[in-house]
């Protein structure tokens, strides 16, 4: 049996045989994704990552359900158990070769064929808005010609693949020439997108962390070229647009469950802002039953918002809603699919019906 992680977004280390360790971040901090193939495996594998009590989230391990591929593009669930510190992998192997992954990839290879796919519609606009420390291209998907100014980006947190797959359900939908709904948006609404906020991280194999070992959603307060490039050219493309709403799309290592995180401890929260939050979270869960409101984080009290992250400084900078979204690592716990738990299917089913709440509030 052979190991190895030497390609986009692969990260494992082979301690000895199917003992294993995942690499650390940039930066030494962070780590828990990993994603590797497998050769000569076919029959009983047992695969056990050693250093899994010393991940960011290790109580995440828990309930979690490792994802295993022969394809690369159906990934299933597979028994998967966090005992003594170890995960311990376990499958019956139907090919020689099988891939391994904390969530389904979303490669680099498929967010340029998204790229180049959305550049051929004359519904939309790409651009680069600047260079990666690793000299990858930030991309920004531009579609709509209404006066008010949408923001959305996916993956700062690089590992949080659901999350460029629901970008990929979103624009799927909102370029959709015959959907109606759709070319009422775009009427409507100037939708900004970047689907991969954090290029060097996803193809490192990184967990939260970019090629300088910044965790880009605790940059906002002051980024800067040397350590958060990223983030300092999306903010100058937004102060050139203005934004009247922002939604950065996410996953949750812990949580079985689809939220939202909102901006209630900013200085800027008021009656107004707290109206549209409410619209727009009701006019999700009523199209979108995956989406619920009863499990989430805390709600940050008046004044003590974290300022560094993405949804409270933009929130506070623009005077607009700014919403974070989380998918789970694991399963809806609502919804439970066992075979398949928590999918890209499902991220990406996610993505097309944010078009309803978004139509709601901006009605």
């Amino acid at each position: 049996m052979h190991i190895s992680s030497v390609f986009d977004s692969g990260n494992i280390e082979v301690v000895s045989g199917t003992d294993l360790n995942i690499r650390l971040d940039a930066g030494g901090e962070h780590m828990q994704w990993f994603h590797f193939r497998v050769s000569g495996a076919e029959g009983d594998v047992r695969l056990r990552i050693l250093n899994a009590k010393s991940a960011s989230y290790p109580v995440a391990w828990v309930g979690y359900r490792a994802c295993v591929s022969t394809d690369r593009q159906n990934w299933r669930r597979v028994d998967t158990t966090f005992d003594d510190g170890v995960l311990e992998i376990a499958f019956e192997a139907t090919s020689d070769v099988v891939w391994v992954a904390y969530f389904a990839p979303y490669s680099w290879e498929r967010h340029m064929e998204l790229v180049g796919w959305a550049q051929n519609s004359p519904l939309a606009r790409v651009d680069q808005i600047g260079t990666t420390l690793d000299g990858r291209e930030l991309d920004r998907v531009t579609v709509g010609t209404g006066p008010k100014q949408v923001w959305i980006i996916a993956r700062q947190h690089p590992g949080e693949s659901m999350a460029e797959w629901w970008v990929e359900g979103f624009l799927e939908r909102l370029m959709d020439p015959d959907d109606a709904l759709a070319r009422k948006l775009r009427a409507l609404l100037t939708f900004h997108v970047v689907p991969n906020m954090n290029p060097d991280g996803s193809v490192r194999g990184h967990l939260r962390c970019n090629a300088t070992g910044a965790n880009l959603n605790r940059e906002w307060h002051g980024p800067t070229a040397e350590r958060s490039p990223e983030v300092l050219n999306v903010l100058r493309e937004m102060d050139s647009s203005g934004v009247d709403f922002f939604m950065d799309v996410h996953g949750d290592e812990e949580l079985p469950y689809v939220f939202i995180s909102g901006c209630e401890g900013t200085p800027g929260w008021d009656e107004e802002r707290a109206a549209k939050d409410k619209v727009f979270r009701d006019a999700y869960e009523r199209v979108c039953p995956d989406f619920q409101q009863v499990h989430g984080y805390g709600i940050d009290k008046p004044g003590e918002a974290n300022m560094t992250m993405a949804g409270n400084q933009v929130a506070e900078r623009f005077s607009c809603l700014g919403l974070t979204l989380e998918m789970p690592f694991k399963d809806n716990k609502n919804a439970p699919d066992e075979e398949f738990g928590w999918s890209p299917e499902r991220s990406k089913l996610l993505g097309a019906a944010v078009l309803e709440p978004l139509a709601v509030l901006f009605s």
